[in-house]
């Protein structure tokens, strides 16, 4: 038992102090091309340093390796014979790196190429458009693909590596994840323009709103998250739709009030399709966040569009 831990451990020591008895690859580079030149100062100007900083780093390598690797002469400099042996290693040593760099890089540009975006109804529909067209101009060959869902979906996916960002809109930032807000929406309730509410002259009071039946978001969405914490739990859904544009199309329709982000009824408020219902005693103000699993920080693709969210 103990010889088989004092084996394991002297494997242990040989590896861990490999690194210290083989010089780094820009000094294996520089031998390669004191080789191929035949000059010292010419092998410093190839790699962009001076020539004491490459004399230096030739006679650190052999004090490392403990043999002399250039004869050096008013004529130039030549490898001995030990360092015409350690050329041939650090080339293979050389070529097995570039290798490795290029699978790196292989690796780095299929990540590149493509960007899995989650997100919530509302961030879905009236503000990522804008935002992968700005990332398209900026990475035209990364494929988008777009997951739309409540808030409590976004999460899923993240967790389940299904997505590379992901956006949410309700009061809280998922467990599990990271976030940071990008911007700042606020829910107002309307209503078609033959319905009371849109002629009366003062604001609803919370109490009332939230003994109206009302056109909602289904519950997991952020925008029910706000509405429900604002009410205390207690909307009362006449219908539940799972998109923010169907909530709209029945509020237009004259089914009864909805509430919703101000982000997606611009446009028919501007057309009296939907008329604005003030309410006092409550707050109907949320945060939009882009989020992340917790300690993965975006890149590549995901990173660039979340600087365009914040632009």
């Amino acid at each position: 038992m103990s010889g088989d831990g004092e084996q394991e451990n002297s494997r242990f020591e040989v590896g861990g102090s490999l690194s210290h008895r083989v010089p780094d690859l820009g000094a294996l580079e520089l031998l390669l091309a004191v080789a191929r030149l035949g000059s010292l100062g010419g092998a410093a100007r190839e790699l962009g340093i001076t020539q004491p900083a490459a004399s230096s780093r030739v006679r650190s390598m052999e004090r490392q390796l403990g043999v002399a690797l250039v004869d050096r002469s008013p004529r130039g400099s030549r490898l001995t014979d030990a360092g015409a042996l350690v050329t041939d290693w650090a080339r293979r040593i050389v070529e097995a790196a570039a290798a490795f760099d290029a699978g790196a890089q292989a690796l780095r540009d299929r990540r590149d190429s493509r960007l899995r975006v989650a997100a919530s109804m509302t961030i879905a529909e009236y503000l990522l458009p804008g935002w992968l067209l700005a990332l398209r101009a900026g990475r035209p060959d990364t494929a988008v693909s777009l997951l739309a869902g409540n808030s409590a979906a976004v999460a899923e996916r993240l967790l389940a590596d299904e997505a590379d960002l992901g956006f949410v809109e309700g009061l809280n930032v998922p467990t599990g994840l990271d976030s940071v807000v990008i911007a700042h929406d606020h829910l107002i309730v309307v209503t078609a323009p033959g319905h009371p509410w849109a002629r009366r002259r003062r604001a609803l009071e919370a109490s009332e709103l939230a003994t109206t039946p009302l056109i909602l978001r289904e519950e997991g969405s952020g925008t029910r998250q706000v509405l429900d914490a604002a009410l205390g739990g207690l909307a009362r859904p006449l219908i539940e739709l799972s998109s923010t544009t169907a909530v709209k199309a029945a509020a237009v329709s004259g089914a009864g009030p909805a509430v919703l982000s101000e982000l997606a009824v611009g446009e028919e408020l501007a057309m009296r399709r939907l008329v604005s219902v003030p309410v006092e005693g409550i707050s109907l103000a949320r945060d939009l966040r882009a989020v992340w699993p917790t300690g993965h920080r975006p890149v590549g693709p995901a990173r660039d569009l979340l600087s365009l969210t914040r632009g």
